[in-house]
């Protein structure tokens, strides 16, 4: 098998908060705490899970928006999560980025134009001005909007169209991955299904590897090849987008798919309801973090935290009844 495009290993952000009289007292948020995945190449991963638990931070740590606390971020066989300035900004072109709001994400000043051809200009992808003026209205071909439109703003657009743009301009560079942080969560429904199919037919068409950052597992089962769940921090399952939702694993992730509507008229899940709230991730539990609300929880869930391990060919789980231990006590 030919190597993974991006590997992340054991990557730790930890924000510092200070608190106290004067803030000399310093707690950490645990944002994220020792997360593991690979993407290959002209593959989709989703990262999955609740409002909180670390997607997006995974993803900016990705695109070195922040230096980590610990771990690794290994692009084509290169670490990028220390990598000298020079050597970034070659390796910020293969990897870009849609974000989740195109109302805010476009410069209110700028045109279409502008906005399209800055990053081509930036990493000299131009070999002339009429060269540069075929990629900018290629780009708009590729994203199918009128190439009319290039000397508009983009207030003058509707959400979906700007999150059409803003995927326009993460193409200008040529990447090779692209982080999509929630990239259709703020758009209408119908809107979303438009944006999804253009995301898979410009990854069929450029090779595009994708990570998919969500919330919404009916349109991540629609898209992704494999699926990470991420609770308070963690991967607590990573499988493909099969087995994920025929057979979760995890007691977490079967709550969470317990709650995705089904397409058939009347049909109905039994919903599995979580009791209490999702910790701090300042003080998070000890022993597996989801314990404090999963209904098979026993002695050892609350002392001894569980590690990913391989549960078949390509499903990985985080939790104890995945060993062959009993449950001892509710």
């Amino acid at each position: 098998m030919s190597p993974p495009l991006l590997q992340v290993n054991d990557l730790k952000k930890h924000f510092p908060v200070k608190s106290g009289l004067f803030g000399r007292k310093s707690e950490f948020v645990y944002a994220v705490d020792g997360v593991s995945f690979e993407i290959a190449r002209g593959e989709t991963l989703s990262l999955v899970g609740e409002s909180g638990c670390g997607k997006s931070t995974v993803g900016r740590a990705i695109l070195r928006l922040f230096d980590i606390t610990a771990g690794q971020v290994i692009l084509d066989g290169q670490r990028i999560d220390d990598a000298h300035p020079g050597t970034m900004r070659q390796m910020r072109r293969r990897v870009q980025v849609v974000f989740q709001d195109p109302f805010s994400s476009l410069n209110p000043r700028m045109r279409v134009r502008d906005i399209l051809a800055e990053p081509i200009r930036n990493f000299g992808l131009a070999k002339s001005a009429e060269d540069l003026e075929v990629r900018v209205t290629s780009l708009m071909d590729t994203v199918r909007l009128p190439r009319e439109a290039l000397n508009r703003r983009p207030h003058e657009f509707s959400g979906g169209q700007r999150q059409r743009i803003g995927i326009a301009r993460a193409l200008a560079a040529e990447p090779e991955l692209i982080v999509c942080d929630e990239a259709v969560s703020a758009l209408d429904v119908s809107v979303k299904a438009q944006i999804v199919n253009l995301l898979q037919d410009l990854q069929s068409e450029f090779g595009l590897a994708l990570l998919f950052i969500s919330h919404d597992l009916a349109i991540v089962e629609h898209m992704t090849h494999r699926v990470a769940v991420m609770y308070l921090g963690k991967i607590v399952e990573i499988a493909p987008r099969r087995e994920i939702f025929a057979a979760p694993r995890h007691p977490y992730t079967r709550a969470l798919l317990s709650a995705v509507p089904l397409p058939e008229p009347g049909a109905q899940r039994n919903p599995i309801i979580l009791k209490g709230d999702v910790p701090s991730p300042i003080n998070p539990p000890k022993g597996c973090r989801f314990h404090t609300r999963c209904p098979l929880v026993f002695d050892r869930c609350r002392v001894e935290e569980p590690v990913l391990r391989a549960v078949g060919t390509e499903q990985w789980v985080a939790c104890h009844l995945e060993d062959g231990t009993v449950a001892t006590s509710g």
